[in-house]
């Protein structure tokens, strides 16, 4: 962000300390359309919608809130979730556990292998994820993701290891965030220990401008894909950009693409957002 904007943070703090609670208490929250996120979306030649939402400013960007509000099936960015049940239900220790392969070839080679948590987790390792899911059982992950508030996952016994990827349970883009938003700011049920490892193992990448941290899903249903990318990129100044892409590729995409376009488009939105990032004060 530039210097402008950085000094409206630092105006923000000093709004704090006179009796403010948080930014939210004091700045309405707002919704704008960004034309700008359609073109991305052209340009790599898929539909769907970005949002990202800008914390200090209370402020939503999409280029459709309508798509934004309608729930599909959260694929691999169930991964975020299932870790954190995982480690506070005990089935998993720490990033180092290990999930033995058991022989059987997969439909990725590099999950063909033993993987520690850290690796099944950025390998998307559907298999380790579902042993995981299994040992959670239906009756904890019920009680824990009432308690976390995520979506409106149905699970029971027949689809423990597969709810995520098929089947009835959906999650909109405004939930994703949503919850991004209570986990990042430690607003959900979960043990400090938990969040400190989860926030460690979703960091993507990070440079001088600032880390990004989350997760991609792809999921196909009825020969439709559906592609994701959430998480959150926070700046070297300490503005926090939260943001959830969900695309379908055209009819004549490249779907070689379809791994890494999901990231690219995100951080072109959130990149755009940050470097015309200003702080307006609404009272």
């Amino acid at each position: 962000m530039k210097n402008t904007a950085s000094f409206l943070i630092i105006c923000f703090v000093i709004l704090f300390s006179t009796g403010a609670t948080s930014g939210q208490s004091i700045i309405k929250e707002k919704k704008v359309k960004k034309k700008e996120f359609k073109a991305i979306l052209d340009s790599a030649n898929v539909n769907g919608a970005i949002l990202v939402y800008d914390y200090y400013s209370n402020t939503y960007y999409s280029n459709n809130f309508k798509h934004c509000k309608e729930g599909y099936l959260p694929a691999s960015t169930f991964k975020i979730v299932n870790s954190i049940i995982g480690l506070e239900t005990g089935v998993v220790k720490d990033e180092s556990t290990m999930f033995l392969w058991d022989g059987k070839p997969r439909n990725l080679e590099i999950w063909n292998q033993d993987l520690s948590f850290h690796d099944a987790f950025h390998y998307s390792c559907v298999p380790c994820y579902q042993e995981i899911a299994r040992a959670i059982g239906p009756e904890r992950m019920n009680e824990y993701l009432k308690t976390l508030d995520y979506g409106k996952m149905v699970v029971d016994s027949s689809n423990i290891d597969t709810f995520w990827l098929e089947g009835d349970s959906k999650i909109t883009q405004f939930e994703q965030i949503d919850f991004l938003k209570r986990f990042y700011l430690e607003e959900t049920a979960i043990s400090e220990r938990t969040n400190k490892i989860m926030k460690d193992l979703m960091v993507i990448e990070q440079d001088s401008s600032g880390t990004l941290s989350g997760k991609t899903g792809w999921v196909i249903r009825n020969g439709n894909n559906t592609g994701w990318f959430v998480g959150y990129y926070v700046e070297a100044d300490g503005n926090i950009l939260f943001v959830a892409t969900n695309i379908q590729p055209k009819e004549d995409f490249n779907m070689n693409m379809f791994p890494v376009i999901r990231k690219e488009i995100s951080m072109k939105a959130i990149k755009m957002i940050a470097e015309n990032n200003f702080i307006f004060f609404e009272f």
